[in-house]
């Protein structure tokens, strides 16, 4: 499976900073709600979109070409990942701090053609650098209902479900714990895909009998275009996922082979265990349940949510 570009686009809303210009925090509740796109957003219109959600403070935009119900199980797979539980609190405010803090967005139009022909160059002028896209014509609101996963064969999946996730580790997880998910070698979760990878390589390898890689690989990812960070990115999707059980339906292991083996909870579990652990390590609460994108929170309270310097990334 090919990710969505990650792009590299971001700014912060000043219209919601609580306090002076010393933009200490924001107050945010789990509140969904389509709307038009407010004003400090502008640019967003300017190419193209009509439609926002914020949810916790992070921001969606789609184009007209994207329909009202795939935006909002976009929405709610994302409010679905930041408060598992749905008790209307974000389950990681550290890693929600470093999301708001740069003001990461999602843009969504309706399909990959689309995307390719938006003047993103305004946006990153405007100041919006951390984003990413999800088209609608890739996100599927039928592919899991009520813990059942509706597909047609190995290769029919939600991709909200990929896509939303992405930014959540590589913006939110890997700055609020460098150590342990930053997307660099050497990191806990780094060391965790040189092993899934049969070693550690900064580009994809020559010669191996798997996709290039050594027959010991199970995560054996081919882009070329996919940098040693970018693979990082893909490899902690395909564990977590697998963990949830998203990727275990008749088809998809034969779909995944050439790329991901282990894609069932159990295969993760005995296959890959140093991941497995550190992903279902209770203290960095990572979610335990599957998105389905209908989110219903038992509550509706505000969080304070800190915002704090960022470093130039580029």
């Amino acid at each position: 499976m090919t990710a969505g570009i990650l792009l590299v686009l971001m700014g912060l809303a000043s219209s919601q900073i609580i306090g002076d210009n010393a933009m200490q925090s924001i107050e945010v509740t789990p509140t969904i709600e389509i709307v038009e796109i407010p004003s400090e957003f502008s640019v967003f219109r300017q190419v193209g979109c009509d439609k926002y959600v914020n949810v916790f403070g992070v921001h969606i935009f789609a184009s007209p070409t994207t329909t009202e119900d795939k935006l909002l199980h976009a929405a709610g797979v994302l409010a679905q990942y930041l408060d598992n539980d749905e008790d209307g609190v974000p389950d990681n405010t550290r890693v929600l701090s470093q999301l708001v803090s740069r003001s990461v967005f999602i843009i969504m139009p309706g399909t990959e053609a689309e995307m390719a022909g938006l003047e993103m160059d305004i946006v990153d002028e405007a100041g919006y650098r951390f984003g990413q896209d999800l088209y609608g014509e890739e996100t599927k609101p039928d592919f899991l209902i009520d813990g059942k996963i509706n597909a047609s064969d190995g290769s029919y999946y939600d991709g909200a479900l990929e896509e939303i996730l992405h930014p959540i580790t590589q913006h939110g997880y890997a700055n609020a714990y460098p150590e342990v998910f930053g997307e660099v070698r050497g990191s806990t979760l780094a060391k965790c895909m040189d092993a899934a990878r049969g070693g550690y390589f900064e580009q994809v390898p020559k010669g191996g009998p798997k996709s290039g890689y050594p027959a010991e690989a199970w995560y054996h990812y081919t882009d070329e275009t996919c940098d040693y960070g970018c693979m990082v990115t893909e490899y902690i999707y395909w564990a977590l996922t697998s963990i949830l059980g998203t990727q275990d339906f008749p088809g998809r292991h034969e779909a995944l082979e050439i790329e991901w083996e282990l894609n069932t909870r159990e295969l993760v579990r005995t296959g890959d265990t140093a991941v497995y652990e550190l992903l279902t390590d209770p203290q960095y609460r990572f979610p335990t349940q599957a998105p389905d994108g209908n989110y219903k929170p038992s509550a509706f309270p505000v969080t304070v949510v800190p915002i704090i310097p960022i470093k130039d990334e580029d």
